[in-house]
């Protein structure tokens, strides 16, 4: 069974740093893209920043410039650095991993989630 193990959550202080961290243990196999998406109360979850296997990125809108996303393959680890935080960027943070294949003309797809990790920003 995957799972997601968070960390790297926490309190900080506006303009301040943190770096999230997640693994995946229990797949036996690589994942096409591995992302982290934020909840905030009362908000919708939104895309924080993912990556592809090959090392492609995207980002949210308010987030480039800011934050950085990178990934381990070999560990099926994805990590988020997050600089100049601000107190809008409070949230829970969930990783989240995603993998396609195709078998006998199929394709599949399947979504693997972390359970979160808060990450408050103080003004």
């Amino acid at each position: 069974q995957v799972q997601l193990v968070e960390s790297g959550g926490g309190l900080v202080q506006a303009g301040g740093s943190l770096r999230l961290s997640c693994a995946a243990s229990g797949s036996g196999f690589s994942f096409n893209t591995m992302a982290w998406y934020r909840q905030a109360p009362g908000k919708q979850r939104e895309l924080v920043a993912g990556i592809s296997s090959g090392g492609i990125t995207d980002y949210g809108e308010s987030m480039k410039g800011r934050f950085t996303i990178s990934r381990d393959n070999a560990e099926n680890a994805v990590y988020l650095q997050m600089n100049s935080l601000k107190p809008e960027d409070t949230a829970v943070y969930y990783c989240n991993a995603h993998r396609r294949f195709t078998i006998l003309g199929r394709t599949r797809e399947y979504d693997y989630w972390g359970q979160g990790t808060q990450v408050t920003v103080s003004s």
